[in-house]
C-alpha cells in the first residue's frame, strides 16, 4: 500500500459520499499513466499547486480553499453541510491577480486582488479588496470605493483589524488623503460606507490595532528610521521603539495579547531574534521564547476560543509552531502521534474550537490537507498540493553543513536524484536562493523536486547573508554582494567535490532574483567550477538598481543597503564582466517584473551578445517576479532543464 493510502487508513473517514466528491476533483495522475520508473513530467511538478490556502469560516461550517484547474486558481467555498460549491472569483495570474481572501463572518469573504501598472517605465502593484457573500446579493464586489478629490491609493486591501464583535465592519488603513500616509477608516463590507477613525500623519506608514480593534500603535519611517509610537488617549503619541534600518536595535512588533496592554515583538537576544512580551503601563519586557542556534521569526497564533495567544509561529522547530496554550498543545500532540515523521501544522480552527484544517507534509508527501473533527474524532483526507508526486517520487532533502575557506560553518541541503551514485560524474546543480536575506530549508520546493527527477543534483547553501543564523550572519549581506558571500557558493561547490558527490567537470549554478545575480557573478568569478549559468529574474548592474531606488518610497533604505560608491557598485555588477564571461548563459525574466526590472535581464543579455557570447534570452509576457502564472512557470523550468542538458551532459 503505497504510503499515503496507508496513512489516510489509520483514520475514522467522513461518509464516503464526501470522500468521493473531493476525489473527483483530482485530476488523474501522469504517475498512473506511466511506468512507475519514468521521470514525471515538467506539469507534475512545476504546475502551480492543485489545492492550496484552505480557511475555515468561523462557525466550521463552510470551507474555502483555491483549486488549480489548468493554470486557472478558482477560489471555492464549500458548505460542508450541504455538499454545495460557490464559484468566487478565477485568475491566471497573468494582468488580474488573485492575492488571498479571509472570512469577515461565517458567510462572507473578503478577497484580495491586484493588478500590475506602470509608469516612466516603472513596474508597480495596484490593489483592492473585495466582498463576496456566499448567502447574499453581493457577489463580489468593491468592498471600498475612492471619492471624488480623494488621492488615487496604490494599496486598498490593508485590514488591520476584522473588529471581532462587528462582523459587518472592517478596520482598514488606506492613504486617500495623502501619498503613503494612510489614514484608518471603519468600513461597513456591505455598503461601501466608511468612517474615518484615525487621521494620518507625516512619517506613519502603517497602524497597528489591539485584539479589541482599537487603533492603538503607529508604525512609521523617517528616511532610514523606523519607529512604533503608542497611541494615547488624548490623541498624542508616545514613542516606543526607534532604530535605523539594518541595525541590532532592530523591533519588529507581531500584535497583542487579549490584554490590550500586552505587546508582542521580536528583538535581538544574545545576537539572535527571540520573542518578548511587553507590559505597555510598566513598559517592563519579558523574554518569552528564544533559540539558541536560530533566530526566531514568524507569526502569532491565536485561539478563538480564548481570544488570546496560543503560540507562535517559526520555521526552526518541527511543525513550526510553539505552543503554550494546553488545548493546541494537546492537539498537536494526538497529530504528531497521528502522523509521526511528518510536519503537521494547524492551519485553522472553528470558533467553538472542534473542527480544524491540517497541513501534513513529509518525506514521502508534497503536501496534504485535512479536515478535522475533535468531537467525531475524524481526519479526512481532502487531497494534495502536487496529485502526481506520490512517495516514490519524492526526493528528500538532506541538510548538511560544510566550512567556507574561512573557516565559517554554513548549513545546507541537498537533494539527490533517485539514480544517484557517489563518485559518478553526476550532472549537479548549485541552486542560491533569492533574497539574498532569505533562506532555504527543507519543505517541498518544486524547483530542486524537479530537477532531482531529472537526474540532477540539487545543492542549496545557505550562505553568508542568509536570515535565520543571527545579525551577523544576515548583516553579511549589506553591501557585500560578489564578495564573500560570493566566495561560499564556490565553496560549495568545492564541498560537492571533495565529498564525491560530483566530479566538479559537470556542474552549473542556477537561481532567482538574487540567485539569478549570483549565478551570473559564478560563471564571471569561478568559471574553473561553473560550466554554465541559468538565471531568472536576476539582477545585473548594482548601479542601475540602486538608481531605480529613486522612483520608491524606501529609496534611502535601499541606499544604505547597497551603498552609493558607483565604482564598488560596477566592480559587484555582473554587467560589468560581460565581455570576460565564457561559460553558456541563459537569461529568463518576465516582463511585468516589478521587484527587479526586465531591464537587468535585457541589458545582460546585450552586453554579452555584443561581446559574441553564448546566450539566450527569453522574455516572458506579462510575466512577474514569482512565476505567479503557470504557463511561466512550466516553461521557466522546461528551458532551464534544455539548458543544462546541452551543457552539462
Amino acid at each position: 500500500m503505497p504510503a499515503k493510502d496507508a496513512m489516510k487508513a489509520r483514520f475514522l473517514l467522513a461518509p464516503l459520499a464526501l470522500i468521493s466528491q473531493w476525489m473527483l476533483t483530482t485530476p488523474a495522475t501522469a504517475a498512473e499513466a506511466s511506468a512507475a520508473t519514468a521521470p514525471l513530467s515538467v506539469e507534475s511538478y512545476g504546475s502551480l499547486p492543485f489545492l492550496s490556502q484552505f480557511d475555515l469560516s468561523p462557525d466550521g461550517q463552510r470551507l474555502a480553499y483555491v483549486q488549480n484547474q489548468h493554470g486557472q486558481l478558482t477560489l471555492v467555498v464549500y458548505d460542508l453541510n450541504t455538499k454545495q460549491r460557490d464559484y468566487v472569483v478565477q485568475s491566471d495570474n497573468l494582468k488580474v491577480f488573485f492575492n488571498g481572501y479571509e472570512w469577515a463572518n461565517n458567510h462572507t469573504l473578503l478577497v484580495h486582488v491586484r493588478d500590475v501598472r506602470g509608469e516612466w517605465g516603472v513596474s508597480y502593484n495596484i490593489t483592492r479588496l473585495m466582498t463576496y457573500d456566499v448567502t447574499g446579493d453581493r457577489k463580489l464586489e468593491l468592498t471600498v470605493k475612492q471619492r471624488d478629490g480623494e488621492h488615487v491609493a496604490q494599496f486598498q486591501d490593508n485590514i488591520i483589524s476584522l473588529l471581532p464583535d462587528d462582523p459587518d465592519h472592517v478596520l482598514m488603513s488606506i492613504d486617500y488623503d495623502l501619498a503613503t500616509q494612510p489614514s484608518v477608516y471603519k468600513v461597513d463590507i456591505y455598503s461601501n460606507s466608511r468612517e474615518q477613525v484615525q487621521r494620518n500623519t507625516p512619517y506613519v506608514i502603517d497602524w497597528i490595532a489591539d485584539r479589541q480593534g482599537k487603533v492603538r500603535i503607529a508604525e512609521g519611517r523617517d528616511e532610514t528610521t523606523y519607529f512604533y509610537d503608542l497611541m494615547k488617549d488624548d490623541n498624542t503619541r508616545e514613542r516606543l521603539f526607534e532604530f535605523e534600518a539594518f541595525s541590532p536595535e532592530t523591533v519588529d512588533v507581531k500584535g497583542f495579547g487579549k490584554d490590550p496592554n500586552i505587546l508582542y515583538f521580536t528583538a535581538l537576544h544574545e545576537g539572535k531574534d527571540a520573542l518578548f512580551q511587553m507590559d505597555l503601563t510598566t513598559r517592563k519586557r519579558q523574554l518569552v521564547y528564544a533559540d539558541g542556534k536560530y533566530d526566531v521569526a514568524g507569526n502569532l497564533l491565536y485561539s478563538d476560543q480564548t481570544g488570546d495567544v496560543a503560540g507562535f509561529m517559526t520555521t526552526n522547530v518541527k511543525d513550526s509552531r510553539v505552543y503554550w496554550d494546553a488545548n493546541f498543545q494537546k492537539l498537536q500532540k494526538a497529530l504528531t502521534k497521528a502522523i509521526p515523521d511528518a510536519y503537521n501544522a494547524v492551519m485553522d480552527m472553528s470558533q467553538d474550537g472542534n473542527k480544524y484544517l491540517l497541513y501534513s507534509e513529509s518525506a514521502e508527501d508534497s503536501g496534504s490537507y485535512f479536515i478535522g473533527d475533535r468531537k467525531a474524532g475524524q481526519l479526512v483526507y481532502i487531497g494534495s498540493r502536487y496529485p502526481d508526486v506520490t512517495p516514490e517520487k519524492m526526493h528528500n532533502k538532506h541538510k548538511l553543513t560544510f566550512k567556507a575557506r574561512d573557516g565559517l560553518e554554513l548549513e545546507a541541503y541537498l537533494t539527490l536524484p533517485a539514480d544517484f551514485k557517489k563518485g559518478a560524474a553526476a550532472p549537479t546543480i548549485v541552486l542560491p536562493h533569492g533574497g539574498p536575506m532569505s533562506r532555504d530549508d527543507d519543505s517541498f520546493d518544486y524547483w530542486s523536486q524537479y530537477f532531482a527527477e531529472q537526474g540532477y543534483i540539487v545543492f542549496q547553501p545557505n550562505f553568508r547573508g542568509s536570515v535565520g543564523y543571527g545579525y551577523d550572519f544576515a548583516m553579511a549581506a549589506m553591501q557585500k554582494w560578489g564578495q564573500e558571500m560570493q566566495d561560499d557558493l564556490q565553496d560549495a561547490a568545492h564541498y560537492l567535490v571533495d565529498n564525491q558527490y560530483t566530479d566538479g567537470q559537470h556542474t552549473c549554478i542556477v537561481g532567482a532574483s538574487y540567485g539569478g545575480y549570483a549565478a551570473l557573478m559564478g560563471v564571471a568569478k569561478y568559471p574553473q567550477d561553473f560550466k554554465c549559468a541559468a538565471s531568472f529574474g536576476g539582477v545585473s548592474d548594482l548601479a542601475y538598481l540602486v538608481s531605480q531606488a529613486r522612483f520608491f518610497t524606501n529609496a534611502d533604505v535601499v541606499r544604505k543597503q547597497f551603498g552609493r560608491d558607483a565604482e564598488k557598485l560596477d566592480a559587484a555588477s555582473p554587467i560589468t564582466y560581460a565581455k570576460q564571461i565564457n561559460r553558456p548563459v541563459l537569461l529568463i525574466h518576465g516582463s511585468d517584473d516589478n521587484v527587479v526590472s526586465v531591464k537587468h535581464s535585457k541589458y545582460m543579455d546585450s552586453a554579452l551578445e555584443s561581446a559574441d557570447k553564448d546566450v539566450q534570452f527569453i522574455e516572458l509576457e506579462y510575466g512577474d517576479h514569482h512565476l505567479s502564472n503557470q504557463e511561466h512557470r512550466l516553461k521557466t523550468l522546461a528551458a532551464i532543464k534544455s539548458f543544462l542538458d546541452k551543457n552539462l551532459h
